[in-house]
């Protein structure tokens, strides 16, 4: 499948958002023309010529920590949170802490090495777009945020778990 698809809206689109820095060697140019997704580190270092710039979002790797790029998070188009191996579980806090402790409404993309199985968690701890790995059919992958009809825990999307929302029994 392409690189350049993206579920966002819970379909697919193509996408407009270049990810840079994840070779180091890419940094040492200029950044590209249109929409641009750098690194934390680089954001901290070049952030009031990306600021001017515009079209120019954050991607948090796991060990970055989401407190460091929230007082910024009203600058930057978008966040993303970059997973480099399916067993790594640090972006979904990642996402919660953005979501839930520092407030951000924006765009909120999963990417790396993503597939269907994970989409219904993803969007439930507050990711609102997804970039596949290449492997995986994003048109295919629709159809896991359907794949449970109960959410039994509170998370970002619903936070009252399902106990709570029981009708207390009658006497």
């Amino acid at each position: 499948m392409p690189r350049d698809l993206v579920i966002r809206g819970r379909a697919v689109e193509a996408d407009t958002w270049r990810v840079v820095g994840l070779v180091a060697e890419e940094l040492a140019q200029p950044l590209p023309a249109g929409p641009v997704l750098v690194p934390l580190a680089y954001w901290k270092e070049h952030r009031a010529d990306l600021v001017a710039r515009g079209d120019v979002g954050v991607w948090l790797a796991p060990a970055d920590e989401p407190r460091e790029i929230a007082p910024d998070l009203a600058a930057v188009k978008l966040v993303a949170v970059h997973f480099p191996k399916n067993g790594d579980g640090r972006g979904y806090s990642t996402a919660s802490l953005l979501r839930r402790r520092h407030g951000y409404q924006g765009e909120l993309r999963a990417f790396g090495d993503l597939s269907r199985d994970q989409l219904f968690i993803l969007a439930r701890v507050g990711f609102d777009s997804f970039r596949l790995a290449e492997r995986h059919d994003p048109h295919a992958a629709l159809a896991a945020f359907e794949d449970f009809s109960v959410k039994y825990q509170g998370s970002v999307d619903d936070p009252v778990p399902l106990f709570r929302k029981r009708a207390p029994a009658t006497p």
